[in-house]
């Protein structure tokens, strides 16, 4: 690779840079406004949402085991699912409400999408470590049992999030319906994702079906960083990390095609 082509990568790595920042600023004063409390509500809605359900879950006395709280149980279980329910829910449509910004060339559909599933991951992120700290510290849960597992199984169910929010937000360009049903779609899979179960609960022949769905294996990975020996979990980080690569290509493939549609 010559010098110049270097600093065309360079200057052009600046520039995508500076726009999906930009795009960030925007994205946060449009959703969260400058008064009050503003972005910190970015952390607080998955915060406050994971604290209901283990609140609930506490009061009705719904238990799952030795070894493990039902507060540990519910902040693994339902961070995870918010993070790829939400990052999925925000590019669904995205593109309308930004269609003007299209008129500035470095602006593409890649960076109106990515700009926004920052966001949620970081969101999302703030809420699983504010609340393991919290609750570790007022005794409703231990710390991680292994920090790297978690973070590795985080990773791997982010990119996850990021791949299959593509593939459903470039879709949602192409029809109205994606948009209608994809919310729906989520509700379904809620129960399938792993956030309300152990995999080790159900027989072989049910656990196996089970693990054919992605976003089983990243809770699953990072309840074991959580919980250690006290529970057996069934998870494949290969499994996943080839899914994910194959969703990721797929789903820019889809923002390719859609981001050229837009410019004609």
């Amino acid at each position: 690779m010559n010098v110049n082509s270097t600093t065309s990568l360079a200057r052009s790595f600046v520039i995508q840079r500076r726009v999906i920042f930009a795009l960030l600023m925007r994205e946060i004063i449009t959703r969260y406004g400058r008064h009050n409390i503003g972005f910190m509500w970015l952390f607080l809605e998955p915060m406050l949402f994971t604290l209901g359900v283990t609140t609930l879950w506490t009061m009705l006395k719904l238990t799952h085991g030795s070894g493990y709280t039902i507060a540990a149980f519910a902040v693994t279980g339902y961070s995870s699912i918010l993070l790829w329910r939400n990052c999925s829910n925000r590019v669904v449509g995205a593109i309308g409400p930004n269609l003007s910004l299209m008129h500035h060339r470095n602006v593409r559909v890649i960076d109106i999408y990515i700009s926004r599933l920052i966001l949620e991951i970081a969101g999302a992120s703030t809420s699983l470590i504010v609340l393991t700290l919290t609750f570790s510290s007022i005794g409703w849960m231990n710390l991680p049992d292994d920090v790297l597992v978690v973070a590795i199984g985080w990773f791997l169910l982010a990119w996850f999030a990021v791949a299959l929010s593509l593939i459903v937000g470039a879709a949602s360009e192409r029809s109205e319906m994606v948009e209608r049903v994809w919310h729906i779609m989520t509700y379904l899979m809620f129960p399938l994702s792993g956030a309300a179960f152990l995999v080790d609960w159900f027989p072989t022949s049910a656990q196996k079906l089970m693990l054919l769905v992605p976003m089983v294996h990243g809770t699953e990975m990072i309840r074991h960083g959580f919980f250690g020996a006290a529970v057996r979990t069934h998870e494949d980080p290969i499994y996943l990390l080839l899914v994910n690569i194959v969703m990721t290509f797929l789903g820019l493939a889809l923002v390719r095609e859609t981001g050229r549609r837009l410019e004609q």
